[in-house]
């Protein structure tokens, strides 16, 4: 290579390293936002000046929080509608062990049939619950950091969905204890609790049946719907077909 080759190549290296100071020095404390510029600078330096295809910071940070919005609303119309849970053999709420040990102690006197309907009901309660709580899970979304999603971009099929559980349970949680609390008393969960219950209490020696159907069915319900979140994930990932969106074909695509 003759030195009127390297003279250019050397002064876009200078470039590089000085537009890089510069970027640091301005930003100063770097803020989600700041983030973002930094990585699209850096695109636009590590890549040279003709590479106009890059993704940057702030492409993968919208594109792996729409694929989780995109997952959820899926997940949401899957299984916010009657039988959505109740019919999945998968995600099915079962009766809490307690109950499920007096109904089958209790079924030979006629009560068995009231703990069927009772588990039907908390499914319910899950059913009507989920669209409702579609908007804490967007909001939950929206507050993933920016150096969150640089690591899960590149992580496991379901690395977004898993870090989202972990982080965010107790507080979708604690948001969705009167959603769900409010659909248990509208199915007629609460009333067929107490009068099983009641049932039982007029048993001599019959145990005292005690469950926080409310905490429940947040956490079987929360279970179902990661499940499926981490599938959807998955998909979008591996599956063109999935990318229903411009943004998701660009930053999947060009994984």
């Amino acid at each position: 290579m003759n030195s009127s080759t390297q003279q250019p190549a050397c002064r876009w290296k200078i470039f590089r390293v000085v537009t890089l100071l510069a970027v640091v020095l301005f930003l100063g404390a770097c803020t989600e936002t700041k983030w973002q510029q930094v990585g699209q600078v850096l695109d636009q330096i590590n890549n040279g000046p003709q590479a106009g295809s890059a993704l940057s910071l702030s492409e993968i940070n919208a594109g792996l929080k729409e694929a989780l919005r995109v997952g959820t609303g899926r997940v949401v119309g899957q299984l916010g509608k009657t039988d959505g849970f109740n019919a999945d053999p998968v995600i099915r709420i079962p009766l809490p062990d307690k109950l499920a040990a007096a109904r089958n102690m209790f079924g030979q006197v006629g009560l068995g049939g009231l703990f069927d309907d009772l588990e039907l009901r908390l499914n319910r309660a899950a059913e009507v619950a989920t669209p409702k709580a579609k908007a804490l899970f967007w909001q939950a979304i929206r507050e993933m950091t920016i150096q969150d999603v640089q690591t899960l971009f590149n992580g496991p099929d379901d690395a977004a969905t898993r870090y989202f559980e972990r982080k965010m349970t107790p507080e979708l949680a604690a948001a969705m204890r009167p959603v769900v609390d409010q659909s248990l008393s509208e199915v007629g969960a609460v009333r067929v609790y107490n009068q099983a219950a009641a049932q039982l209490n007029a048993i001599p020696y019959a145990p005292e049946i005690k469950a926080d159907l409310t905490g429940y069915v947040v956490e079987k319900g929360m279970a179902g719907i990661f499940h499926y979140l981490a599938q959807e994930e998955a998909a979008i990932r591996k599956n063109p077909a999935k990318r229903t969106t411009e943004l998701l074909q660009r930053v999947f695509g060009a994984r």
